[in-house]
């Protein structure tokens, strides 16, 4: 009788077992496009056989845990290759966006418009006395002066394009920090009681993976299954249950940025004072923003001031040795008084705005007709002065053509990273993925294991069945 009972006991394990995996099963189709998920298993063991005289009779299955597929280090190096593509993809939007505003394939560009402005003092040259030579001048200044205006603004509109990404950027990791502190403690409430916490794993890693696409972090686990996550060097976002969050303000200018752009700051406690940590934030989106804003364009920025400081000194320079219509001598061109802020604040003279008989073209008083001047001022494109040895076009060039190589490097890395990517990323499908034909056979395989173990049970009862209808002898 005991023997009988114990196989409807192992039959019973057997079908809690088979429904155990068939609902596994379920779970993982459920989940099949769930972003991080990674598939479960479940670990059926032998069950502690008993002792029957000289035979150990075994008494079934049962079922152990439910564990899921997963590869720590394939997941740190989809992590750490995340990191690095963001970084590359952020710079190569951003670069992208820079070289727009050199663009000279559709629209008019400064390199055009020095062109414009030199050839006016040469058809100046040509006619000295023409009023509309010299208007031609004076309209080709402005629309040189304005073209610089428009390279600074646009500029600086890119750099606090960047800064609005860095603000809603910071918003994301506040959230997801909160989430994996919340994570921590779910899953060490789970774990307490013996069994994983698969599901809350796989959603704490994949908020690790978006956290380091932000911005560079480091990260480690503990005994009891938190997760400690440090941004930069020493920013603690998240220990244990705690977290920590970021904040954004706009500071005044230091040597690496410019007036009004923010900072990325650290909270260490709840009232302390905020610690910038900006310049610990090197990879990730984050990294990608502040190497182009405060570096390529802050680069730029000062570029285009150099350029247009020296050209108006230059031009400055030789117009105050001439004389106009009027014979006056010593007049300035552009206005232009500091070398910080140069091709925005560049202007035409008032004068020469309000009366073009104020530009002087002749060498000498009383001399209609005299070029002198607008000849010295038209080779002025020519004269090596940028930097000791380039002219203003080769100086121009060589910036965009920077500009160019630095971009098509951007594009290329960022490429190159995506495929990277892509590859550990179909390597980590084919580890930890579902695949929908191997859980229907999976489904088959326990449907059928469920279907023989209650037959197993119907079996041990018809035993039962019999041995209640034998009569005592």
């Amino acid at each position: 009788m005991s023997r009988i009972w114990s196989m409807m006991d192992v039959g019973k394990r057997s079908m809690a077992n088979s429904q155990t995996a068939l609902q596994t099963v379920s779970h993982n189709v459920a989940n099949k496009s769930t972003e991080g998920f990674s598939r479960q298993r479940v670990d059926i063991q032998t069950n502690v056989p008993v002792e029957m005289g000289q035979a150990r009779i075994g008494m079934g299955a049962r079922t152990g845990t439910v564990s899921r597929v997963n590869n720590p280090f394939l997941e740190k190096q989809i992590e750490r290759e995340g990191n690095l593509l963001t970084f590359n993809e952020s710079r190569s939007d951003l670069l992208g966006r820079v070289e727009q505003v050199y663009n000279e394939q559709v629209n008019k560009g400064l390199n055009q418009f020095m062109g414009e402005f030199f050839n006016a003092f040469r058809e100046l040259s040509n006619n000295p006395e023409s009023l509309a030579s010299r208007t031609m001048v004076k309209e080709t200044a402005d629309h040189l002066t304005r073209d610089f205006a428009r390279i600074d603004n646009q500029l600086t509109e890119i750099q606090k394009d960047a800064d609005f990404r860095l603000k809603s950027l910071v918003n994301d990791v506040n959230e997801v920090t909160k989430e994996i502190a919340n994570l921590n403690e779910k899953i060490q409430s789970v774990e307490l009681q013996g069994v994983p916490a698969n599901d809350e794993r796989d959603r704490r890693d994949l908020l690790v993976k978006k956290l380091s696409e932000k911005m560079n972090v480091r990260y480690a686990e503990g005994d009891n299954g938190s997760m400690t996550i440090t941004a930069g060097t020493n920013a603690i976002l998240v220990s244990g249950f705690s977290h920590r969050e970021l904040m954004v303000q706009a500071t005044p200018a230091t040597e690496t940025k410019r007036e009004g752009n923010v900072d990325i700051f650290y909270k260490p406690t709840e009232n302390g004072t905020p610690v910038k940590i900006t310049n610990q934030l090197t990879g990730g989106q984050a990294g990608g923003l502040l190497n182009v804003r405060d570096n390529v364009v802050n680069g730029l920025l000062e570029k285009m001031d150099t350029l247009a400081y020296n050209l108006a000194t230059e031009v400055n320079q030789a117009h105050r040795q001439g004389f106009d219509r009027y014979n006056q001598t010593g007049n300035e061109f552009f206005n232009v008084t500091t070398l910080d802020g140069a091709s925005q604040n560049l202007k035409l003279s008032d004068s020469i705005l309000q009366d073009v008989g104020r530009i002087a073209a002749a060498g000498q008083m009383d001399a209609p007709g005299d070029n002198r001047i607008a000849n010295v001022i038209s080779q002025v494109q020519y004269k090596q002065f940028m930097g000791g040895n380039a002219t203003v076009d080769d100086y121009y060039g060589s910036v965009v053509g920077q500009l160019g190589i630095e971009t098509q490097r951007a594009n290329s890395a960022a490429s190159s990273q995506k495929d990277i990517v892509g590859q550990l990323k179909n390597i980590r499908e084919s580890v930890s993925g579902v695949s929908l034909d191997e859980e229907a056979t999976k489904m088959i395989e326990f449907q059928k294991s469920f279907d023989a173990s209650a037959r197993l049970i119907r079996t041990a009862d018809e035993m039962m069945d019999t041995i209640l209808r034998l009569k005592p002898m």
